[in-house]
Formats: C-alpha cells, structure tokens, sequence
C-alpha cells in the first residue's frame, strides 16, 4: 500500500503522527517560536503542537514542545522556573531592550567599576518588581504591547512580581562601540520564575548604573527539569526518516520531569480512569503529582482536596 498523501503538498507522502509527548528543541536563532511549532506540526504529523513558553527571535536554546495529549501539560511547565545565559551591553540602550532595536542612548560606559556592576546585579536578584519591555508579547486593551509600539503608540506597562533566584557574573569585556563610545559587554547566568523578561534585566541594570544596557545575546538552557543536553536540534529533526513516526519524550517521563509522582495500585488507577478522588497524595493542597499506572503510564495529574486527590486532568481512558 503507498503511504498517505499530504493534501497541502501532493507530492509529499503524509508523515505518521508521532505519538503523545514532549518534543524539547534547540531553538535557533532568527526563528519564532510560532516558526518552531509550525515545522514540528509538520514533522510530527498533526496539527496538535503547541509550546511552553515564548523565545524571542534572536535567542536559541530550550523550547519545550507538546504534542497529542502532551499539550495539556505545557500549562505547568510555563510555569516552570527557567535558566539562561546571556550577554549584556552596558553603555547602549535601544528601542527593544534587546539588539534588535534601535540604539536610543549612549554612555561612556569604561568608567562602570566591578564593584557598582556587582552592587546593580546584587539590586536585581531575589524578588524583584519589573517592568516588562514595552515590545512584549503582553496584551494591553486586547492588542499585543509590541504591535502598539509599531503602530507609534506610547506604552507604558505595570510592573510585576518575578523572582531572580541566579544572577551570576562571569566576564566583563570592553567593547568599542560602533560609535566609538566605549561600551562594556557583560557575560551572565540567570535563574528566574517565569514571566521574567531577561531583556528588561539588560535594561534597568544599565539605567541603575547611569550608562543604559540592552542585551545582545540569550540563550535558554533551562526549562524545569528539561535542560539543554536532552534538547534536539531541528536539523537533526528535520533528518527524521518520512516514514518513521517523530521520538517524542514518552507522558510518563515528561511528567517525572515536571511533577512528584505517585505510583498507583489497580484500584486506584481505575478510579482515576472515571475522573473519581483515590486518598490524599500528602504533598498538601495546591501541589500537583503526576499519578502513575501499575505499567508505568500516565493516568492524572492529582492535586490534594482534603482526605482526597481529586484529578485536574485524567489520561488513562475507562475500560
């Protein structure tokens, strides 16, 4: 029998759905997240792919993707901390926060002593308020933030709670800008809650140093529990054979990445199977446990109500 066709490209065999889990990318650069999701649907065989979380065009690394069924985890691994490394410019603001916007401001940034960069990191780490940067993905009024800027509108956003938990130095290198104004690139790791924007790090440690800063490069090596080794790159993915079905990290193992596990007995798991509470996991209200079949699959994700662990999200079909 010929393998299925693809009825947006005839000429192409249809690929074969890959099966139910977590697909974590090497992200390049130049590439959106929504390019990433896009060619994943398309080497997984479905259109059910999503991400846990947005990397911006110029960065690289980490970008968790779920596919089939996986996509409803990707809510709690959004909510994951996250680390990275990056390079900030001091002596350079721009338009984004980041180099791919317009320089806006210029400072002799030579004089910036280790001590006051050491002081301005120490200011930026532990809980923090911050102000995200005004070409953010955030919505104001129903329109992204970023679209309001290009449409020549003044946006200004609230500040918000984030926790910066890393803020490590490693190198501090003088640069010559392209102007000729000495400018100070600077080597850092950042280990933070989700929601935190690292451009707008780059940006208020150069305004609390007096100089301006933006970042010029990102990279995510973290996500939860899914690092940068196990990432895939897409020309490795892109290498898949057409007729084998994509690798997809397994709902079990992803979920042993991302929550506590509570293995099940029968009962129990046929319980959870009709969407019915098994007793307490103990891990206290508002933590979620991933509940493991006797076989090793996935059948819910648990959160304790009382005596009981009711299930937020059921797996494991009834029979």
């Amino acid at each position: 029998m010929s393998p299925a066709r693809d009825p947006r490209r005839p000429d192409r065999p249809r690929r074969p759905t890959a099966p139910d889990g977590l697909l974590v990318v090497d992200k390049p650069q130049g590439w959106t997240s929504h390019d990433v999701v896009a060619k994943a649907r398309g080497l997984a065989g479905t259109r059910k792919v999503g991400h846990a979380g947005t990397l911006d065009p110029m960065a690289t690394g980490v970008l968790v993707l779920g596919v089939g069924r996986a996509t409803r985890l990707l809510t709690y691994v959004v909510g994951a901390d996250k680390e990275y490394t990056a390079t900030i410019r001091l002596g350079v603001s721009t338009t984004t926060d980041d180099a791919e916007g317009e320089p806006v401001g210029r400072a002799d940034a030579s004089g910036v002593a280790r001590a006051a960069l050491d002081a301005g990191v120490a200011a930026l780490t532990g809980p923090i308020q911050q102000v995200p940067s005004a070409v953010s993905a955030i919505k104001v009024d129903g329109q992204r933030a970023y679209a309001r800027v290009r449409a020549g509108e003044d946006v200004e956003l609230a500040a918000r709670p984030v926790t910066i938990s890393r803020f490590d130095v490693h190198a501090v290198r003088p640069v010559p800008d392209a102007d000729g104004v000495p400018a100070l690139d600077v080597d850092v790791t950042v280990v933070c809650s989700s929601g935190t924007y690292i451009r707008a790090l780059a940006r208020d440690l150069g305004r609390a140093l007096g100089v301006g800063g933006h970042l010029t490069a990102l990279r995510r090596t973290r996500v939860g529990g899914y690092g940068i080794d196990g990432a895939r790159a897409l020309d490795d993915l892109e290498a898949w054979p057409a007729d084998v079905p994509l690798d997809t990290l397994p709902l079990a193992d992803a979920a042993r990445a991302t929550f506590a596990v509570r293995e099940l007995t029968e009962a129990e798991a046929r319980a959870l199977s009709y969407g019915q509470r098994i007793s307490a996991t103990g891990s206290g209200a508002g933590v979620t446990v991933a509940a493991l079949t006797p076989e090793g699959e996935l059948a819910a994700l648990l959160e304790d109500r009382g005596p009981h662990a009711r299930p937020v999200l059921v797996f494991a079909a009834a029979s």
